[in-house]
């Protein structure tokens, strides 16, 4: 059962019961835990009114006043599940997600007012050989079998990689594959997109005891703390990744930006994007270093 139709259950069933524990959702689904408290966040996320009991007859529940019959959500909320259902839609990348949003749909008054709100994606066509990927993962998840595949790393280098695969994980605009690595023999995160040639091997294994936490732990490269006057013209995308607090202003009367980069590459092609709108103040050891980044960046168009 894949994500999507996990939540869409877990609503149902709350319609229907009073309470219902973390243990049980978690034994019902075959998952964590930990899962189903991330569940339990998407929903409420999604402003599905949840809410938890503590103790021993504990768990989660769903606010009386928006039950109808105790069975039915109305109108309204069936139209705001199928809007947050339509972004994921364009994340995961499944017939299985199409699917379900076509029985919510049919489940709406063809006479409501629909389409008040529209999400749009970018129609990436890469997307398409990443779903392969994708389910072929989804695929050998599910099946506890061996999956081997050529491995591109950031500076071209190919290996080949037997992997015992344990969980997806997307973030930000890209998928990436939890797993142990038999070559390396250790815990590794891959992204799909550098990902060659996947074979599901006919070898099953048997998860390791270690591997939920690892699959559950997130990678994050190196950070460090930056300021940075930036122009209002990109003001609201430093709002919207890390929200209006992290912009002040001035002395100058400038916008001064204080944000979280990755201390690394990553961080300077990230803040190389926003060209001449930008300008890092502190520290003063990574503006240097950032500037030899565009430097060298320049040289690769001298004649």
């Amino acid at each position: 059962m894949g994500k999507i139709e996990r939540l869409i259950t877990i609503i149902m069933i709350l319609l229907k019961k009073e309470i219902v524990s973390t243990r049980e959702f978690s034994q019902l689904f075959n998952v964590s835990k930990r899962t189903i408290l991330r569940d339990m966040e998407t929903l409420s996320l999604s402003n599905i009114p949840i809410y938890t009991v503590h103790g021993v007859n504990g768990g989660y529940g769903i606010m009386e006043e928006y039950k109808v019959d105790k069975r039915l959500l109305n109108t309204s909320d069936l139209e705001n599940i199928l809007i947050a259902l339509g972004g994921l839609e364009q994340i995961f990348m499944s017939e299985e997600v199409e699917l379900t949003i076509k029985k919510m749909e049919a489940m709406i008054n063809p006479l409501a007012k629909q389409n008040s709100i529209h999400l749009s994606f970018y129609k990436w066509e890469g997307r398409s050989e990443i779903s392969k990927i994708l389910k072929s993962c989804q695929k050998s998840i599910a099946e506890h079998k061996l999956i081997t595949f050529d491995y591109i790393d950031k500076n071209g280098l190919s290996t080949i990689r037997t992997v015992e695969p344990y969980q997806l994980h997307f973030s930000e605009s890209s998928w990436y594959l939890k797993g142990f690595c038999l070559q390396r023999q250790g815990y590794r995160t891959f992204k799909l997109s550098r990902i060659d040639k996947l074979a599901i091997g006919e070898q099953s294994f048997h998860p390791r005891e270690q591997a939920l936490k690892h699959a559950h732990t997130s990678y994050q490269d190196p950070q460090i703390t930056i300021k940075a006057i930036i122009s209002p013209a990109i003001q609201d995308h430093f709002i919207e990744r890390y929200g209006r607090e992290s912009i002040e202003i001035d002395p100058a009367q400038r916008l001064l930006a204080t944000i979280h980069v990755p201390q690394n590459t990553i961080g300077f092609q990230f803040l190389a994007g926003f060209g001449t709108n930008l300008t890092i103040v502190e520290p003063k050891s990574y503006a240097e270093e950032f500037r030899g980044y565009l430097l060298e960046m320049a040289e690769k168009y001298s004649s």
